[in-house]
């Protein structure tokens, strides 16, 4: 295992749940790290679908100590480096590109690339990788999919995300191959428009409580 593999499992085993958030504008960023961390889900990534993002992981890790904020939906170099540069402590995309690949050799920071095909993953391996985003998951064949994998790529772990929620995530966190899910239930769109940080709170302990075995 490599130094950033191993950096990026501590971060991945801290909790069974990664928050995937979206944010509208830096303070909503802090504000949701904050609950989500009193919830016990100190790790977050802020995706970078949104003008606010970049300024969000700023503001984060200038205020929010606690918290642990990677950048996810990383689409180019330039969206690594500028992440890397606001802040980020690790790197999440949604697949996998060798442009991608090339910024994160240089780069101390860690990625987690997204792989799904067998192809995919003989590939990732051949790069060194060991831990991967399999998404959409649920789109993909979800936990079936991910359970005829587990024999044949046994040493590939994966952090499922997309279509992941309370009714099916015990069922994900039960496969020997994931280390932890990302979801985006714990942050609802309604609860973060509305300020509602005792809720975000109250869902990401539920969701810190969860066995990820």
């Amino acid at each position: 295992m490599t130094q950033k593999t191993h950096a990026l499992m501590e971060i991945l085993q801290r909790q069974p749940v990664m928050p995937v958030v979206a944010v509208s504008s830096e303070r909503e960023g802090v504000e949701l790290a904050r609950a989500l961390a009193a919830g016990g889900l100190g790790a977050i990534e802020v995706t970078l679908r949104t003008p606010a993002a970049l300024g969000a992981i700023r503001a984060i890790r200038a205020e929010v100590p606690e918290a642990i904020c990677g950048a996810g939906t990383i689409l180019t170099p330039r969206q690594f480096d500028e992440a890397v540069e606001a802040g980020a402590q690790f790197i999440v995309s949604p697949g996998t590109t060798h442009e991608v690949l090339d910024a994160a050799k240089t780069s101390d920071v860690p990625l987690l690339p997204g792989a799904a095909t067998p192809s995919e993953l003989m590939a990732m391996i051949e790069e060194g990788y060991e831990v991967l985003k399999f998404f959409p998951a649920e789109q993909l064949g979800g936990v079936p999919y991910l359970m005829a994998l587990a024999p044949v790529f046994q040493r590939i772990r994966f952090c499922p995300t997309g279509g992941v929620s309370p009714s099916n995530v015990r069922d994900y966190l039960a496969l020997p191959n994931v280390v932890c899910v990302g979801g985006s239930w714990v942050a609802p769109k309604d609860a973060v428009e509305a300020g509602d940080w005792t809720r975000i709170t109250d869902l990401a302990r539920e969701a810190a409580a969860l066995a990820a075995r």
